[in-house]
């Protein structure tokens, strides 16, 4: 099984509003080669562009892959990690606190592509130098000022 490293990142400005997302993919095999990937919409929300980056970057995987994910996302990232997928599968896509779970149709999508790969979720701290993470944010940016033309 080929081994990927993935950054994203994801935002909003202002939150909720215009979005973009960025993400890197690595090869281990070619760690010198990149794939640099980045979009956005209109009208949306900081935690939907976190998740848009994942699944756009899952999606650019051609097989099956061992990755290591990388996100500031502490959302994206607990998700898994905690288990807050599971509980809110089990509670019928509802919170602790019975409220509906927000950003399903995100998060169904992302369970479909970790269903392919094995993926390890790795929390980093945005904004403090770490290299493809800040070019994950940089990336966001570009696909937010495409939006604009």
């Amino acid at each position: 099984m080929d081994e990927v490293i993935i950054y994203s990142d994801g935002g909003c400005s202002p939150n909720p509003g215009p979005g973009g997302w960025g993400a890197v993919l690595i090869s281990s095999k070619k760690p010198d080669k990149t794939k640099e990937l980045c979009g956005g919409e209109k009208d949306t929300t900081n935690n939907r562009m976190e998740l848009t980056a994942a699944i756009k970057a899952l999606e650019a995987l051609k097989r099956p892959c061992k990755v290591h994910f990388h996100t500031d996302s502490q959302y994206l990232q607990k998700a898994f990690v905690n288990g807050w997928l599971e509980k809110w599968q089990k509670k019928g896509w509802k919170t602790a606190g019975k409220k509906p779970v927000k950003n399903k149709d995100l998060w169904v999508k992302l369970l479909e592509l970790t269903q392919t790969h094995d993926v390890h979720w790795t929390w980093v701290r945005g904004h403090c130098g770490v290299e493809y993470n800040e070019l994950c944010d940089r990336l966001a940016a570009k696909g937010r000022e495409k939006l604009n033309g």
